[in-house]
């Protein structure tokens, strides 16, 4: 899957980006949280962990 729409994914929702990523790991447990927690934060690690894994 494109880069671009993982990272389309990840502003809309940021889980789904995450989990198009790296799938059900604990970036993507995390991701939840931060989510919860806040919008922004899970839309900022989604793209990071987007970022990190198109090396």
């Amino acid at each position: 899957m494109s880069n671009l729409i993982r990272v389309l994914l990840a502003i809309l929702l940021p889980p789904v980006g995450v989990f198009f990523t790296v799938g059900f790991g604990g970036a993507f447990w995390l991701n939840i949280l931060l989510t919860i927690l806040g919008y922004i934060p899970g839309i900022v690690h989604a793209v990071w962990i987007i970022a990190r894994h198109s090396r």
